[in-house]
């Protein structure tokens, strides 16, 4: 029997979308809430602490907190082509946690590196089912593994 297991995490987050015609292009930040779902089948080992345990949420916890969250959390991410406009600023404290990317960071674009980052990071046995990544109360892109076969 295959089960599903969501961690969710939640992270302040702020961008600049270069070139957008609309307010967006201006640096603003959001509070992020990240869903990580993962799937498989629980552990069938009568002699381990963790039978019936697919993952052990603290070991989810720690793969996504280690890999996105203390990346992310409280950083401005600007795409790298736009990184000279803010080379000025970045020696400063307020700017001091600057993350470059290679792409636009919309949810969308954000959501699939997410995905990239934790796919081989992954165990065996436990395949990544989805990412829900929420920028407003109202507003979120979601992946799912089985769109992407």
């Amino acid at each position: 029997m295959n089960i599903r297991l969501t961690k969710e995490f939640t992270f302040e987050m702020a961008h600049a979308l270069a070139g957008y015609d609309g307010a967006c292009r201006h640096i603003h930040g959001h509070s992020f809430q990240l869903k990580v779902t993962v799937v498989g089948k629980p552990k069938n080992d009568l002699q381990s602490p963790k039978d019936g345990m697919l993952i052990d949420f603290g070991d989810l916890k720690r793969l996504v907190k280690e890999n996105i969250i203390d990346q992310f959390d409280h950083a401005l991410v600007i795409n790298k082509r736009s990184k000279n406009d803010f080379a000025k600023m970045s020696n400063t404290e307020v700017l001091g946690k600057i993350v470059y990317v290679s792409f636009q960071p919309t949810s969308e674009n954000l959501l699939g590196y997410f995905v990239s980052i934790l796919q081989p990071l992954i165990p065996e046995g436990v395949f990544l089912h989805s990412l829900l990544l929420r920028e407003t109360g109202t507003s979120y892109a979601e992946w799912y593994a089985d769109d992407n076969r």
